[in-house]
């Protein structure tokens, strides 16, 4: 009987977020062990929860959320997001100019799909989230990395992004506050970035999801508030800053230069009505996010538990002999650097897969972020504190021992 193997498409396409080790986490649950998750920023098992304004805006109006709606989304949704637009700076956005998804990552994907020829390059950050690479490899697409350089706090090296811009390149991604590494870009390397996009006529893809998850008193730009003669594509949603990961309700936003990209724009309007509309019910949780309280405030301030447990684990981490990490200031992560001096990692998979397997304790891999060296781990603080100085006392008793 002839085998069905998986489309050569995906020979390249890896999310090493939910890869092998988690496999080897199934498996470890289902024999009874219970696994400390920090491999992924999923705000609800570890007490984060949806608003509850938010909560019953959705449950009120589930009896209007039976049939599709507009393949774009609804017009509350997509009104509110385009007021939040004007708050933010960015200008001339209209209605048609907004996408709702299922989540920040289907539209990733649709962007990418309605942007690529095969070769097409994009130019991605290292490390990356790492669904950006895969998706432009799904579509077709070659993904170029551009050095973050870990010695001026994770950010872009413009000189190393301009000498990879090309013929094929088609467009820059800017995850910004940054997954993994926690960075947040002050406007000037912003204006660069634009500048390049400028000169070469780019697309910029800014990835914003962790715009309101700010700490020390940084101030967040959002990219496109920055110029109207770029065009960019501003992606944005519920799941960190509303804590409504499951709702998978997330949008896009085209601005700027539409008139360049009529085409581009007719083809993902293809693509939205393809896939007829996204989820419904939790599209009308989006107008009384952005237009309600920000309890996010509150949780990244001083005395707030986010800031606690980001402050906390970023102390005892680097208290831990041949361990060193830039601070975040935006985000849910701390992405430490293990030593090689100490440390000389060959297999950093297989150094989180023997940390699960000794301390169940999950963590991702820094070259799961398509970074070259393997020297990087990316932790989750949503744990409270107690689990947080727990874990951390754990894998500083796993370094000690560790021997690959």
């Amino acid at each position: 009987m002839r085998p069905l193997s998986k489309s050569s498409k995906l020979d390249n396409v890896c999310y090493e977020i939910r890869g092998e080790v988690l496999k080897e986490a199934r498996r470890l649950e289902e024999e009874g062990h219970r696994i400390l998750k920090l491999n992924i920023g999923n705000p609800a098992p570890f007490g984060f929860d949806v608003p509850e304004e938010i909560l019953q805006d959705v449950i009120h109006n589930l009896s209007e959320a039976q049939g599709y709606c507009d393949a774009k989304g609804i017009f509350p949704a997509r009104k509110a997001v385009m007021q939040n637009c004007q708050q933010l700076g960015i200008k001339s956005v209209e209605i048609e100019d907004i996408y709702i998804g299922n989540g920040v990552s289907e539209l990733i994907v649709m962007s990418m799909q309605g942007l690529l020829n095969a070769g097409d390059e994009v130019l991605i950050p290292s490390p990356d989230y790492p669904l950006w690479t895969a998706a432009v490899t799904l579509s077709s697409g070659t993904p170029v990395h551009y050095h973050c350089d870990e010695q001026s706090d994770w950010y872009p090296d413009i000189d190393d992004i301009r000498s990879k811009i090309t013929d094929k390149t088609k467009a820059i991604v800017v995850i910004n506050p940054n997954n993994p590494t926690g960075a947040v870009y002050p406007r000037e390397i912003l204006e660069q970035i634009i500048d390049l996009a400028r000169e070469h006529q780019l697309l910029i893809c800014a990835d914003e999801i962790y715009d309101r998850i700010l700490y020390d008193g940084v101030k967040h730009t959002a990219l496109a508030s920055l110029a109207d003669d770029v065009l960019f594509f501003t992606f944005n949603g519920l799941s960190k800053s509303y804590r409504a990961a499951g709702y998978r309700s997330g949008w896009m936003i085209v601005s700027g230069a539409k008139y360049r990209a009529r085409d581009l724009i007719e083809g993902i309007d293809m693509l939205a009505s393809m896939r007829l509309c996204s989820n419904v019910p939790s599209q009308f949780a989006i107008q009384t996010a952005l237009g309600g309280y920000q309890s996010i405030n509150d949780l990244v301030l001083p005395e707030g538990r986010l800031y606690e447990q980001r402050n906390v684990a970023y102390d005892l981490l680097t208290q831990i002999p041949g361990v060193t990490c830039v601070k975040p200031k935006g985000a849910l992560y701390l992405f430490p650097k293990l030593d090689p001096k100490r440390y000389p990692i060959q297999n950093d998979e297989k150094l989180v897969y023997d940390l699960l397997v000794q301390q169940r304790i999950l963590l991702v891999q820094g070259s799961g972020f398509n970074l070259k060296d393997k020297q990087h781990l990316r932790v989750v603080f949503l744990p409270r504190t107690d689990v947080l100085e727990d874990a951390i006392t754990r894998f500083a008793h796993f370094l000690e021992t560790y021997q690959q």
